[in-house]
């Protein structure tokens, strides 16, 4: 099946994309960069009842939800890529695995300030997606479904239970050394001990993550299919002729959504406390968390579409539009200006700063960028990131600014 899609859905992509990237952005702030479970203590006196109640809010609403939606556009624009190389007499699949290997090195420099990169897992999924594009579309929805009933998560557990994929300690045992000297690395260290501290420990804390009984490693796969799959339908495509759809979806999305919560607050009262990740339940809890955020990605992604619709909404909506087209540059810089603010190597406010602050500065962040991005794309190309990695992928530089001549002959 060709894809097409015209140059007003690919800003509205773009929009969505940015969107999503705002919804991270906010997560890792309120988190403080941590990527894992806050030590001890932390933030004791600092927070109170207002800080409590938005923290809850942004985990009900944001955790995980707009991770999943950054992720389904990664297997669309695999999508584009792909029909977009055919088009041309081209085939991509050799230079899209040198691509991702490209973005695994992106993505590990900017694992070194920042242990929660998600570009090196995009890099490390990224190849097993390639037999997918040959491969009739209602099988990408049966694979994607078999991974979010949770068989990969089920196989991990029976494989390593509650224990380290890589030999470290558990990441829920928040006392041991291994975890309280990284907490003092990035709270007092320099700027290349924690640069040593996440390409070693920081790395090994990922696959555990990713791998083990927690499994995103798998669900991110699963999304990657899930935006494969709407390309080839061509829901971005035809969003008018889907409507309808889209809205049923939206509400069956919104009762799996509270069955799934329903359902996991059961399954965690009855597992007792502490929590035992080793434990079936713990397992099953998981599965069921992953499907509310699944759902309310859905409901996120279904409203969207349908705002997008109407002439004013979209109008706004596009506002996120330059922020999306240089999402992997603003992914990387809001990370070094998050780290540098609560790191020791630069401010060192880690712990010090309340959500609502940290929360205001996220605001800050995607405003600045986003109006860095339109200011920056009226006289480039791309963003700084993105034609590095461009260039790489074609073995030569590409063109990087815009020719204004040709733009005013191409609009006048």
């Amino acid at each position: 099946m060709s894809v097409t899609i015209s140059s007003q859905r690919i800003q509205s992509i773009d929009a969505l994309r940015g969107f999503a990237l705002a919804g991270v952005v906010i997560v890792h702030m309120i988190e403080q960069y941590i990527a894992g479970p806050p030590p001890p203590g932390f933030m004791e006196g600092v927070n109170g009842l207002p800080d409590n109640i938005l923290r809850g809010l942004i985990q009900i609403l944001f955790s995980g939800k707009f991770f999943a939606l950054f992720s389904v556009l990664f297997g669309l624009s695999f999508l584009l890529q792909m029909e977009s190389a055919h088009k041309k007499g081209i085939n991509f699949g050799g230079r899209f695995l040198w691509r991702a290997l490209l973005l695994f090195g992106i993505g590990y420099t900017h694992q070194l300030f920042y242990r929660g990169d998600i570009l090196t897992i995009y890099a490390v999924l990224a190849p097993f997606l390639i037999p997918f594009y040959r491969v009739p579309t209602k099988w990408i929805l049966i694979t994607a479904v078999f991974i979010i009933l949770g068989f990969p998560r089920i196989l991990s557990f029976y494989v390593f239970g509650g224990e380290s994929v890589t030999g470290i300690h558990p990441m829920m045992d928040t006392e041991n050394q291994q975890i309280q000297t990284y907490y003092n690395t990035i709270q007092n260290g320099t700027i290349w001990d924690v640069f040593k501290a996440n390409a070693g420990y920081g790395m090994l804390t990922k696959i555990d993550f990713q791998l083990s009984i927690f499994g995103r490693f798998y669900y991110t796969f699963a999304y990657f299919l899930i935006g494969l799959w709407l390309g080839r339908i061509g829901v971005f495509q035809h969003i008018e002729q889907y409507a309808k759809k889209i809205k049923d979806f939206m509400l069956w999305s919104v009762v799996v959504a509270l069955v799934s919560i329903v359902i996991t607050f059961a399954v965690f009262a009855s597992a007792g406390q502490p929590v035992d990740p080793s434990s079936f339940l713990f397992m099953l809890g998981m599965n069921f968390m992953d499907w509310i955020n699944l759902a309310m990605a859905s409901i996120i992604l279904c409203g969207f579409l349908l705002l997008s619709k109407n002439i004013k909404w979209e109008k706004r909506l596009l506002y996120f539009a330059p922020f999306g087209r240089m999402a992997l540059t603003n992914y990387f810089f809001q990370s070094v200006i998050g780290t540098f603010i609560l790191f020791g190597w630069g401010l060192g406010m880690f712990g010090q700063l309340r959500n609502l602050y940290m929360f205001l500065i996220a605001l800050a962040v995607i405003i600045l960028q986003t109006a860095f991005s339109k200011f920056w794309l009226k006289k480039f190309r791309y963003g700084p990131l993105e034609w590095l990695w461009r260039s790489a992928t074609q073995f030569k530089w590409q063109p990087f600014l815009i020719d204004k001549k040709r733009s005013e002959l191409a609009t006048g």
